[in-house]
């Protein structure tokens, strides 16, 4: 894939995926974010910050998908490359923990379980998806590389210090 390619379908699955997944839906669980702020205004600061770098590191991701990967997050239009820069040095998944950042720090925005409760069950199926679908595709795809990489960096619990693999 060339790179304009790449980066034009990264942007088209960048709205049709996490726009939708961390903004659409819980902006219809909160009644179109007409729902009460906090219940605890004092972390109200806390969640636009956690809104601001999940937001930083999913578009960092998507852009290492597209400039390093030459290729797209969509299962249809894959990285020629395994991506292991970046975010990608310090934890396997940062486009998903930053989607469920951002779905959480809703749901605590807004004092609404039924974000909080969303959350639960998209973190349970990205968690699934991974585990069943995307790790097995990427060990076929890039074989040894992949697995030396799965072994030094954490799928969900990001490192401190990166991967200098």
């Amino acid at each position: 894939m060339r790179r304009f390619s790449a980066i034009a379908g990264s942007a088209a699955f960048f709205v049709a995926a996490p726009c939708v997944v961390a903004g659409l839906v819980p902006w219809l669980l909160t009644g179109g974010w007409a729902a009460p702020a906090s219940a605890l205004p004092s972390i109200t600061p806390l969640c636009w910050l956690a809104i601001a770098g999940a937001l930083v590191v999913l578009l960092e991701a998507f852009a290492r998908f597209a400039l390093d990967g030459l290729g797209t997050p969509a299962p249809i239009a894959p990285t020629r490359k395994l991506v292991i820069r970046g975010t990608y040095r310090h934890v396997r998944n940062p486009m998903y923990l930053a989607v469920l950042v951002l779905i959480f720090a809703q749901a605590l925005l807004f004092s609404s379980w039924a974000v909080a409760i969303y959350g639960l069950v998209a973190g349970a199926t990205m968690a699934s998806f991974v585990r069943l679908h995307e790790e097995p595709t990427l060990s076929g795809r890039y074989g040894a590389e992949y697995e030396t990489y799965r072994r030094a960096v954490p799928g969900w619990l990001p490192r401190l210090t990166p991967w200098k693999g």
